[in-house]
């Protein structure tokens, strides 16, 4: 295995990790040595997936968490630690993407998608940033955390301003706790473009592509995970609060 992708050892926790992008980068890590803590709403998903994950000889914990709560988070928190003691990755994927015309926007929908692209991960980062700091100062090795946000938050859209806004919210604390947890915890960003999965179905398509993309196709899911492991990787060490985009050249 090459050593700049080789992640044994390490425990990566990653929310929305069932499914799409997230299960690309669960399975990512674990294929490269990686323990595993995959977190969504549906518990059964998730253990399919850890299953996956054992099958490749790696420990794997299933956890049932809306990470739009902080409550949620909290206990998410405390059986990553209780399972395996440390998190050395911590992936904020999980999100939503509802699409429809800013003045039919319900407070409860936009609410919940607030909740879950911003409030979630910034418990998760901020109290898992923390340990990883405490830790590295005991002498552990350092921290990275990466925050999933989207093309949409640099590229604003219509029908999407929920998603967009909370996703530049999400740009700009990477780029503070990055700060405030530096030297021992690395935050980045990684920015996504349209992607095969069921949230690009909502996006709108210019003809070319969903939003303009010179590639002039979405991307297939697993496409993200080279991306993901550069950032995660401890040879990245200079790659803090950074966002790197993988959106085939959208703008």
């Amino acid at each position: 295995m090459d050593p700049l992708f080789d992640f044994t050892g390490k425990v990566a926790l990653v929310t929305g990790g069932s499914r799409g992008l997230g299960y690309q980068m669960v399975k990512a890590f674990a294929e490269r040595g990686a323990d595993v803590i995959i977190a969504s709403r549906k518990l059964d998903n998730c253990e399919a997936v850890a299953e996956e994950c054992r099958a490749l000889g790696r420990k794997a914990l299933a956890v049932s968490a809306h990470v739009g709560k902080w409550p949620e988070c909290d206990r998410l928190i405390e059986e990553a630690y209780a399972a395996f003691g440390r998190v050395d990755i911590l992936v904020n994927n999980a999100g939503m993407s509802p699409r429809m015309p800013s003045h039919e926007v319900s407070e409860a929908l936009f609410d919940s998608v607030v909740n879950l692209n911003f409030k979630g991960p910034f418990r998760l980062a901020s109290q898992i940033a923390k340990r990883m700091y405490d830790a590295a100062e005991a002498g552990a090795e350092k921290g990275c955390i990466i925050n999933v946000t989207s093309s949409g938050s640099m590229m604003p859209l219509p029908e999407t301003v929920p998603y967009g806004s909370s996703k530049a919210a999400l740009n700009a604390m990477s780029k503070s706790l990055a700060w405030e947890y530096a030297p021992h915890v690395r935050i980045n960003t990684l920015s996504p473009g349209a992607f095969r999965t069921d949230i690009v179905e909502a996006w709108p398509d210019n003809g070319r592509g969903p939003i303009g993309i010179p590639r002039g196709h979405a991307a297939e899911p697993e496409e993200i995970v080279t991306a993901a492991l550069f950032l995660a990787s401890p040879a990245s060490v200079n790659v803090t609060g950074s966002l790197v985009r993988c959106d085939g050249g959208q703008h």
